[in-house]
């Protein structure tokens, strides 16, 4: 065990070796499922991998670990931020900065210590920004915590660091939120150079105004300035972050009711009713939400007994009578939070809070992923974003995510059925319940296309859920990875929102073959060539495409050539590809694989672009001038038109661009 956490605490990494050149060209997936049966364990867990390879497993820190519970909550690895050949991972424990300039041998920079809930990350420039919602999370990061129940040293919102020298994060400001921050977005503005704004979506209860002046958790119409069914938006000056501040709360959640939602799952309204009876008899608290009974957690407890102490005057530890005080209104006091009463005789309004929203600045939207529903926004304005659609589904359970395509004519929204933390994939759930839905988007409409799902079962004792994921840069498909919890990281092509499909995969064993213990991918991200992944209890894992028969070597070098200098997945950026001779090549595998081209055609342009290649300066301009002519004149009678115009455009970006004018 000691030799174990040495090699923790030297940030050490194990690095997989290279597969062999054969690759697995199927175009369907290998049965059996490799990833069903795999051997539990914390750092030995069997893997199975399908069309990826593993680059590299580094561990987690050891002062972001608790060797005798791998699951213990205050050190879960959280979300990830890019900054050049840096990695920034946030942990229930503070901030991780890894170096991946060697992929295949990533190195630890620094261990920031800041415990809070759940410091997501992200970065612009020299500023990374660090979300925090936790009752606990204090202004100095300490680690002793928070007695009080209303303390100006909390810390619930976002605070700013300066990463300009990365391995030494210096705290600029901290701004507080009414509801902290359980999540946020960076939003760019094309028109405003000067200021970045910050999208905040909290889950936590309205903050006392004696903590912080203004935040009010009454309705609506007691009082105009309520806390519900807004977000909150902060405005960076980058000249002077310091100054960063709430410019606005908008309401764009106003206005809608409660949506339909499912039940649980047979076997989990009966483990949840179980245990509610056990804690009961042992004088725990319980009360009732969507229909199932649950336990109260110690620290809501706690807080509440806390409050009753001092609304009768009294100091020191609760008594018996405080206890049946509490036992009498906790179902109020959780229908209040969860389940407010409607106004009149309405029907109950719908969620008070966004979980996640991600902007795509260039096109002028947003998705928020809003608990009960999934919301279209207009950011034109992005200090004032405006709700123009809202779609809600009875097969969602918690709307919790969002990823645009390229062209924004598609939205993917995940279901966090579950909350994370249980096991939502068994063979028995649901295929439609915790998967992702797929809209068309069409101006200030969304349209339902389908649903998708890690298609492997997994086990009572893997929590599984559909968490965050990106694109990965493939010209002319809609292709994404997603990391699941304990299911694993699944690649997918949801070209066809109608008909998504998986393409390639990674899974790890259970943590424990005997109960559950978290852990899993948080969240997979393509960055600058390779996947990202955060492993809850683990630490970081990167792994690499291979070439298969659902994705070619062409297409994967495609999706290479494009670098960004930072990357924020909800501050989605337009992906623009670079001339190159893999972006031609990509499509016509495309063609191929659609039966798009006729073959002899086909062949006749992959002839044509290689002899082009071995050509140089005014030669291979000519010679990708005339292809270009050619495959224009052929569009018409091909089967796919459109895709046979476009290879004939990326071979004229191509003969025009500063890659054939350097040869």
């Amino acid at each position: 065990m000691r030799s174990r956490f040495t090699l923790l605490a030297l940030g050490t990494v194990v690095a997989a070796c290279a597969t062999g050149a054969k690759f697995d060209m199927s175009t369907t997936a290998p049965r059996p499922d490799r990833r069903v049966g795999l051997r539990a364990g914390w750092m030995n867990a069997a893997e199975a991998t399908w069309n990826l390879r593993v680059v590299a497993e580094a561990p987690k820190p050891a002062q972001f670990t608790n060797p005798s519970d791998p699951g213990d909550f205050g050190y879960l690895n959280s979300d990830l931020a890019f900054t050049g050949h840096y990695v920034i991972q946030g942990n229930f424990h503070g901030l991780q900065v890894w170096d991946i300039a060697q992929p295949g041998h990533p190195t630890l920079v620094t261990a920031y210590v800041c415990p809070d809930a759940q410091n997501d990350v992200s970065v612009y420039r020299n500023l990374l920004f660090v979300s925090g919602e936790d009752f606990n999370g204090r202004l100095d990061c300490g680690t002793q915590g928070m007695q009080d129940s209303v303390s100006k040293e909390r810390m619930r919102g976002i605070r700013i660091f300066d990463i300009s020298d990365i391995a030494h994060p210096k705290p600029i400001t901290a701004v507080q939120t009414c509801r902290g921050s359980h999540t946020h977005t960076v939003v760019t503005d094309p028109n405003d150079s000067a200021n970045i704004y910050i999208y905040v979506s909290g889950g936590a209860p309205v903050r006392s105004p004696s903590e912080l002046a203004g935040c009010s958790d009454l309705t609506p119409d007691k009082d105009p300035n309520s806390e519900h069914f807004r977000i909150e938006v902060i405005q960076v000056p980058l000249a002077h972050p310091e100054q960063a501040h709430v410019v606005s709360k908008p309401p764009i959640l106003a206005d809608l009711t409660q949506p339909a939602a499912h039940g649980e799952a047979p076997e989990d309204i009966a483990a949840a009713a179980k245990a509610a009876a056990e804690a009961r008899a042992k004088g725990g608290f319980t009360a009732t939400v969507r229909g199932e009974e649950i336990v109260l957690g110690p620290r809501f407890v706690r807080t509440r007994l806390d409050s009753i102490v001092k609304a009768r005057g009294g100091t020191g530890a609760p008594t018996v009578a405080d206890s049946a005080t509490l036992r009498t209104s906790a179902q109020s006091i959780v229908d209040a939070i969860v389940n407010p009463p409607a106004p009149g005789n309405g029907p109950r309004p719908g969620p008070l809070q966004c979980h996640d929203i991600t902007a795509y600045p260039a096109l002028g939207i947003a998705g928020g992923a809003c608990a009960g529903y999934g919301v279209l926004l207009d950011i034109r304005d992005p200090a004032h974003p405006k709700r123009i659609a809202a779609v809600a589904d009875s097969n969602f359970a918690f709307w919790h995510s969002a990823t645009f395509n390229n062209d924004g004519t598609k939205v993917l929204f995940t279901d966090e059925w579950g909350g994370g933390l249980q096991p939502k994939c068994r063979a028995t759930d649901r295929p439609e319940w915790g998967a992702d839905a797929i809209f068309a988007v069409s101006k200030d409409a969304m349209t339902f296309r389908s649903y998708y799902k890690m298609p492997a079962p997994q086990t009572q004792f893997e929590n599984c859920v559909a968490h965050n994921g990106s694109l990965i840069p493939v010209p002319g498909r809609d292709i994404m990875l997603q990391g699941w919890y304990q299911g694993g990281i699944s690649v997918f092509d949801w070209t066809d929102a109608a008909h998504p499909k998986e393409i390639a995969y990674f899974d790890r064993g259970p943590m424990d073959s005997t109960k559950l213990v978290g852990a899993g991918s948080w969240s997979a991200y393509w960055y600058n060539g390779y996947i990202i992944s955060s492993e809850i209890g683990r630490g970081l894992d990167i792994l690499e495409l291979e070439p298969s028969g659902l994705l070619s070597k062409n297409e994967i070098e495609a999706a290479k050539s494009v670098h960004v200098d930072h990357l924020n997945v909800q501050d989605q950026q337009r992906i623009v590809w670079p001339a190159s001779f893999a972006v031609p090549r990509a499509y016509l595998d495309q063609l191929e694989r659609s039966h798009g081209l006729a073959a002899d055609k086909l062949a006749a342009a992959r002839t044509e672009l290689a002899q082009a290649e071995r050509l140089s300066g005014q030669a291979q301009r000519d010679a990708l001038t005339r292809l270009a002519t050619e495959l224009r004149g052929e569009a018409q009678a091909a089967v796919d038109e459109a895709k046979v115009r476009t290879v004939a455009r990326s071979v004229t970006d191509l003969a025009n661009s500063p890659v054939a004018q350097a040869n």
